[in-house]
């Protein structure tokens, strides 16, 4: 009767979204209209906040914070650890009678002062250099959230050392809109717009994860300690049935959905598609698009979101590109469109693209920028967990090339040899069945195969791993498209004849990038081949692609628009090289604790009792044939995992000896994880034949199937 009641009392689902985000509307209500108008031009225009509004604001946003129950404020941001992090502040403060007032000014509001020295920071701040600031990023919306009894009001901020530099993930990316902006807006300006005042990219980042029972991630370490199982034999059924994808769903991981759901549209982030995944225990949620940086934020709130409201289910969510061996791993598809503030989507290519002048360039543009900076755009999604995933055939290949289907490569094409004078056209499509209507059929299909592929008005970049930030693979997009901008943008400004100027500049773009577009299965073999045959880099592992950041050329473009000066990309080159570091060495030391206290052990006494029960059988009279034919097999098998287990450790020991962190990353990659995988297969070879009631480890049969 309560659940009824309660069910009955809740608020519609348009009261409830963004209830708790101090929003537009929140703003319009609760601000003077000077001050409102003031906060929108800093949000719009980038003016600067005077310090009298900012104490407006921070006042109406604490009396609305604490209307809803919140106590406390932080300064929410992005550190480069990967993760966002938080400082809780009371908004108490203290009375001459020794009460207390609730007070929120607008430099706390503006400005906070978290410890930068405990931070990765790449060198740019010493352990004893502690100062570091937190900015109020007021182009996303503050937010109240409740953890358990507490509730505080979150303020999205950038993070940067006492000297300036950026030491977060946001900054960068606030850099690159302003790039990408100034750029867009000149090429706009060439070809005649004069309306627009601002581009913004967008995204939508839909997001993949496994939901295992938590029951199983207790038992083992691997999963507790790196998100992946560095142990498991394949189950007997996995997802060649492909029963998984786009099945009915579970009720008890439904039930984990309406309620993240509900938590994210209070939030304000708009949750739109759910659904089962390839492989057992995957799924996916997708948003609608927003602006880039909200579009972040709310990944990263989602990803925090997922993972508590999966253990009040029961479950653990695991974000690692490849928990499970052997079936599909998670990624993040980054769904990224350019659009003007008067509501033009830059990659829109209407009805007839082929005389789209605005598009064709602004598809160009993306195209030109792919091809010349596909390192870059590798470096973006070089993690430890992405090696395990990329080119595994479930995922893009680690070769960067670009999708566009079959009208845009026609028009392509046609602008290759001079003029674009058709567009194909998709028309309908008839299914044979009378109670079936006709529906229209699109003008291309989808290429789930490829790294960087046109989807209809935006680009979708499959490479990002799930557990990313996706501020990474943004930063660089905005930028590196704003580079290719400014370079057509000076060569359209002052044109005397601009469509033959856009046609003979569109002419030799399609000659010179025709490389990097490809239609085909990007899975195969032959397509390694002929990538490498059209000059297409090939970067196969985590540490090649972290060393392509610093590249001369790509470290030209960061510095150039702004997004990174020279200091901070060898920083940041080192924090990613420094992390590559720790991730394979907490997983190897992982592996050698779990084989040598836990593997082992157990082969060990099933070995003993295998040789007991020789002994039985042949003192009752019979041959215990079976019995030492298995009892060789195991003890061969304890024999390799005790060879592998001393091979990993000391090829741990060489690596964490190699010196400096590019050094060290090497050794990890050329010496360790070869060695993780020796012992990996001893092991899941023996999980094979040792009998399951001595086997220590939850099996994939049970992790991936139990609900």
């Amino acid at each position: 009767m309560n659940e009824c009641c309660d069910k009955e009392n809740r608020p519609s689902l348009p009261e409830m979204f963004g209830s708790d985000v101090f929003n537009d509307a929140a703003m319009r209500a609760r601000l003077p209209k000077n001050v409102y108008k003031k906060l929108r031009a800093t949000i719009d225009e980038g003016k600067e906040l005077e310090l009298t509004v900012a104490d407006v604001v921070a006042n109406a946003m604490k009396d609305w914070a604490i209307e809803k129950g919140a106590t406390h404020f932080c300064h929410w941001f992005q550190p480069m650890t990967g993760i966002t992090a938080e400082k809780h502040e009371s908004f108490i403060a203290p009375t001459a009678d020794g009460r207390i007032m609730m007070e929120f000014s607008g430099k706390e509001l503006t400005q906070g002062e978290p410890d930068a020295s405990s931070f990765p920071s790449g060198g740019i701040r010493a352990t004893f250099e502690a100062r570091g600031y937190t900015v109020w990023d007021c182009t996303s919306p503050v937010f109240i959230k409740t953890d358990g009894t507490n509730t505080t009001l979150f303020i999205p901020s950038s993070f940067a050392s006492y000297t300036g530099e950026a030491l977060d993930k946001k900054t960068p990316l606030l850099r690159s809109m302003d790039a990408l902006n100034k750029q867009a807006l000149r090429v706009l300006r060439a070809l005649g717009n004069t309306t627009s005042q601002r581009v913004t990219a967008t995204l939508g980042g839909e997001q993949e994860y496994f939901l295992v029972d938590r029951s199983f991630v207790e038992q083992r370490a691997d999963l507790r300690f790196t998100g992946r199982t560095l142990f498991g034999a394949p189950p007997p059924k996995g997802q060649e049935l492909e029963d998984q994808y786009f099945g009915a769903i579970h009720e008890r991981v439904a039930s984990f959905m309406a309620d993240l759901n509900e938590a994210l549209w209070k939030l304000g982030v708009l949750a739109k598609t759910q659904h089962n995944e390839v492989a057992p225990g995957q799924h996916e949620i997708a948003p609608v698009y927003a602006t880039v940086n909200i579009g972040v934020d709310h990944n990263q709130l989602t990803m925090e979101l997922m993972q508590r409201i999966a253990r009040k289910h029961g479950f653990v969510c695991l974000l690692h590109e490849k928990p499970f061996a052997g079936i599909n791993g998670s990624g993040k598809h980054n769904n990224w469109a350019i659009g003007t503030d008067d509501g033009i989507n830059l990659l829109n290519p209407g009805a007839t693209p082929h005389d789209n002048m605005q598009f064709l360039v602004f598809l160009f543009a993306v195209i030109r920028a792919v091809h010349k900076y596909a390192t870059l755009l590798r470096a973006a999604v070089a993690t430890p967990g992405n090696d395990h995933r990329l080119g595994a055939n479930e995922a893009p290949p680690a070769i960067v090339s670009i999708f566009l289907g079959d009208q845009l490569t026609d028009i392509y094409q046609q602008l290759k040899k001079g003029a674009a004078s058709r567009s194909k056209q998709g028309g309908t499509l008839q299914l044979g069945v009378t109670t079936l209507p006709a529906i229209p059929k699109d003008t291309t299909d989808r290429n789930r195969t490829s790294p960087f592929a046109f989807t209809g008005n935006k680009f979708e970049f499959r490479m990002v791993g799930s557990s990313q930030s996706l501020s990474g693979p943004n930063f660089v997009l905005n930028t590196i498209v704003a580079e290719t901008l400014s370079e057509i943008a000076d060569e359209l400004d002052g044109a005397k004849n601009l469509a033959a100027k856009v046609q003979a500049l569109l002419q030799r773009y399609a000659k010179e990038h025709e490389a990097i577009l490809f239609n085909g299965d990007n899975y195969t073999d032959a397509w390694v081949k002929e990538a490498a045959q059209r000059g297409l880099p090939n970067i196969r592992n985590c540490v090649d692609g972290i060393h392509a950041m610093v590249t001369p050329e790509n470290t030209r473009v960061m510095i150039k628009h702004g997004t990174l000066p020279a200091n901070e990309i060898t920083a940041r080159h080192e924090i990613l090289l420094e992390n590559y570091v720790k991730v394979v060495n907490i997983e190897a030391k992982t592996m050698l604790q779990m084989a040598r206290r836990e593997i082992l052990p157990a082969v060990l006494q099933f070995a003993a009792d295998l040789a007991a029960g020789c002994n039985a059988v042949k003192a009752a009279g019979a041959k215990p044939d079976a019995q030492h034919r298995l009892l060789r097999q195991v003890n061969d098998g304890a024999v390799q995992l005790e060879t592998a287990l001393d091979g990993l450790a000391a090829a741990v020991a060489k690596a964490v000896a190699a010196g400096h962190a590019d050094k060290q990353a090497a050794a990890f990659r050329d010496l360790v994880v070869p060695a993780m995988a020796e012992l990996r297969q001893a092991a899941d070879t023996l999980e094979a034949i040792v009998g399951a009631d001595y086997w220590p480890l939850p099996t994939y049969a049970e992790m991936l199937f139990s609900r």
